[in-house]
């Protein structure tokens, strides 16, 4: 169960479609636009479900390891991560707590206890949002895709870094919204989530958050 959630919290990811050699740096004036447009959208979101799939890339293995749910979100810190293939396994973050059951096996983590796992909650939370936009915690660079932007985020916390080593964001260019997240390892293993079929401020029980 704590090889789950160390998987989740330290691989968890978004980023681009393996389109490394398309990205073209942003100017100046694109990343200011960039921004206000995701700042724009990600303060109009109060609760976003979406299905996901994630890949989970080990260099060790040939094949990248697929497990697919749904994730739902409730401002102000609200989230929900629940697989459902190849196993029932679902994370809650919740006043201040990670909540988690494995197929029935229910335990919790106290956020406030780790400096380490409050920095990667508020990562989480600000992945889906896309508001994450932070020059204090973050060295930023910007790039254009073919109908996407992506963001990549390094950790200036030499903490944080041991662990996450970069994290990148794939934006709908026209909808300003997170469509897929890459979380970069110390080593070259890392996870990509692709989020699909997004709802935005459809209204989502409390019980969704209870595990």
């Amino acid at each position: 169960m704590k090889t789950k959630l160390y998987i989740f919290l330290f691989l968890l990811n978004i980023s681009s479609f393996s389109m490394l050699g398309q990205e073209q740096k942003m100017t100046a004036a694109e990343i200011t636009q960039f921004k206000e447009e995701v700042n724009v959208v990600s303060k109009k979101i109060k609760s976003l479900s979406t299905d996901f799939v994630q890949y989970k890339h080990l260099d060790f293995l040939s094949k990248d390891i697929e497990t697919s749910g749904k994730m739902f979100f409730k401002e102000p810190a609200l989230l929900s991560w629940q697989y459902k293939k190849p196993y029932n396994y679902s994370i809650v973050f919740k006043n201040g707590k990670i909540l988690i059951n494995d197929e029935g096996k229910k335990s919790a983590v106290d956020i406030g206890n780790s400096k380490i796992f409050a920095r990667i909650n508020k990562l989480i939370v600000g992945s889906v949002s896309g508001n994450m936009f932070d020059d204090k915690e973050f060295t930023i660079s910007y790039f254009k895709l073919k109908g996407q932007n992506l963001a990549k985020f390094i950790p200036k916390d030499a903490t944080l870094k041991k662990y996450i080593k970069q994290i990148e964001l794939t934006f709908d260019k026209e909808e300003a919204t997170v469509v897929q997240v890459k979380l970069l390892e110390s080593s070259d293993d890392y996870t990509r989530i692709v989020l699909k079929n997004k709802v935005i401020n459809a209204k989502i029980d409390d019980s969704v958050f209870t595990n």
